[in-house]
């Protein structure tokens, strides 16, 4: 792959430069290196980040991450929304629209989709919890504000000190307990949704629990499809590039169908075409806030750039995992620069802050790939690339798994596999696009006319899918697989029952003890657990009783050593 990279024409001696620089990062601390590294790579590819978006595979990722990123984003802030009174479905989308715009135009990532996440709801819900029970409690929006600008600071401050090279340490480890946390989030959003709809006509519920099954059982039903042998290769590829989408369209269409439509099912809010809440302008002026509070903005804003600086680049080295045969370089520190960008213009105007998307970005790769039938010499160098994950027996990505296309019938020559993504922009834009034209009136007409349920539906099957690629589950079914009907070529095989529990039972025990602080006051403190994955994996596993074999198995780097060059290249060792 990074063969494949550097034989574009004009590339080779920038790569190569940037190459040298990343790999003296963490031993030149010269301020800014990182980033001006990021540039120096990227910069020759971005006009052919344009041109390579005149491409079918751009249609499908448009439409699948639209849907994918847009609504989750709006159930999630529907508590948010809620509680605080602060926020709309306008905020919502605006944020959306100003991240895929920022990324995809400036950034050096574009194919990390970013928006907003289930983790910002809770923090800035739990900070009106907090805020809001202080005896002369200050505006919320102001404070947020304030709470935005300080991790803003500490974002830039980040990326200039090349801090972003600690993602080096980030293996599947993290990445996987960290998925399965996310995939745990969705289902439980999804059940929240449902439960609520039993604060009110008790037919209406019923029906909203009809629709959210129907929404999943039709959107797995599409997936299982273009996964067999039925139909032409063409039509499987429709069945996976538009199945989720048609599902959401069909089901939702059903809540006005006959009785369906006469429990009258609860349908998501919307307020005004292109109004903030409550009527407030869209400059807070958090500049007017105490200064007491401004102190007491900084502990929230550290907090808050411990969860982005993990989930923002954790999702970019997802999105970029060794399993996508990318050849256009990665660029972490710049793009966290960006991010610090983005929330600081999402306190300034009273937006929930947007930052990278698990499994959104994941998922758009996967719909830029470009199937076809490789040839021996792509095997052979996709084996040596992916060694390490084949080795854990997954796929290095925690939320997407690539199938090829396989059956008994077939030879090796027929079989289909990644052969190439479509590196570009415009997917991104685009969806983010999408968000400012779903705020004209007539299509905030529409998004009001989808049922809650429907969302429950949808936030089941991401949790549901994500979940089957994670590599927690992946191990958790090996362990009680009957054994007789496990390949004798699967590398857990090789490693000790009780060292295997060992290691799941780490990542369950860290996964756990996040759940559970998420549904605490205490909330604000779990980014500080999902970080604290990351030195665990590195000092204290490796004294545990495993062997270095062991290790390798059970755990590996994310991304591909080429992407890894934008931060000074992985550490993984077992």
């Amino acid at each position: 792959m990074e063969e494949q990279a550097r034989e574009s024409p004009g590339s080779s001696t920038l790569l190569q430069d940037a190459a040298t620089t990343r790999r003296t990062l963490s031993l030149v601390p010269k301020l800014g290196a990182g980033i001006i590294s990021d540039i120096r790579a990227r910069a020759p590819w971005y006009f052919s980040d344009w041109t390579d978006a005149w491409n079918y595979r751009v249609i499908p990722a448009t439409a699948l991450i639209f849907f994918a990123n847009v609504l989750p984003g709006i159930a999630f802030s529907l508590d948010l929304i809620e509680t605080t009174q602060q926020y709309t479905v306008t905020e919502v989308l605006i944020s959306s629209f100003m991240a895929a715009f920022v990324f995809s135009v400036f950034g050096a990532q574009p194919l990390t989709i970013a928006g907003v996440t289930g983790p910002i709801t809770v923090f800035n819900r739990t900070i009106y919890d907090i805020i809001h029970k202080q005896p002369n409690a200050p505006n919320y929006l102001q404070f947020v504000g304030w709470v935005y600008l300080w991790a803003a600071i500490i974002h830039w401050v980040t990326a200039i000190l090349n801090w972003c090279n600690f993602v080096r340490y980030v293996t599947l480890f993290s990445c996987d307990t960290f998925g399965f946390y996310v995939s745990w989030v969705y289902l439980q959003y999804g059940v929240q949704v449902i439960t609520r709809q039993f604060s009110g006509d008790f037919e209406g519920a019923l029906v909203g629990i009809t629709l959210a099954l129907l929404m999943l059982v039709t959107s797995f039903l599409f997936q299982c499809l273009s996964e067999t042998t039925l139909f032409h290769r063409h039509i499987r590829r429709i069945f996976s590039d538009y199945g989720m989408p048609i599902s959401l369209i069909a089901v939702s269409s059903m809540a006005y169908w006959g009785r369906f439509n006469a429990s009258n099912p609860s349908t998501l809010p919307v307020g005004g075409a292109f109004q903030a809440a409550n009527g407030r302008a869209w400059l807070v002026k958090f500049w007017e806030l105490d200064g007491k509070w401004v102190g007491i903005a900084l502990p929230f804003g550290i907090i808050l750039w411990i969860l982005f600086f993990f989930d923002h680049n954790v999702s970019s080295l997802i999105a970029q995992g060794s399993q996508f045969p990318l050849r256009k370089p990665p660029g972490f520190h710049y793009d966290f620069f960006l991010l610090g960008i983005t929330t600081f213009i999402a306190g300034l105007i009273g937006l929930p802050a947007p930052n990278g998307l698990i499994p959104q970005a994941p998922i758009h790769t996967t719909s830029l790939l470009v199937m076809g039938k490789p040839s021996q010499k792509d095997i052979d160098e996709e084996e040596q690339i992916t060694k390490p994950s084949s080795q854990s027996g997954y796929d290095s990505n925690p939320g997407t798994v690539i199938k090829m296309e396989k059956s008994s019938d077939y030879s090796v020559g027929q079989r289909e596999a990644p052969i190439a993504v479509v590196e570009q922009r415009v997917s991104n834009l685009a969806q983010g696009s999408l968000c400012l034209v779903l705020l004209t009136g007539p299509f905030l007409h529409i998004l009001g006319l989808v049922p809650r349920a429907v969302l429950a539906g949808l936030f089941w099957f991401m949790g549901a899918d994500a979940l089957k690629g994670n590599g927690i589950t992946i191990k958790l079914l090996y362990l009680i697989r009957d054994k007789t009907l496990t390949s004798p070529d699967d590398p857990l095989r090789k490693v000790r029952k009780s060292r295997l529990l060992m290691f799941v039972t780490i990542q369950l025990v860290a996964f756990g003890a996040t759940f559970v602080l998420t549904q605490s006051i205490a909330a604000l403190g779990f980014p500080v657990i999902i970080l604290l994955l990351v030195p665990l994996r590195a000092y204290i596993i490796p004294r545990l009783p495993f062997t270095q074999e062991e290790l390798s198995i059970l755990d590996g780097p994310t991304a591909s050593p080429f992407t890894m060059e934008s931060v000074g290249g992985s550490l993984h060792t077992a």
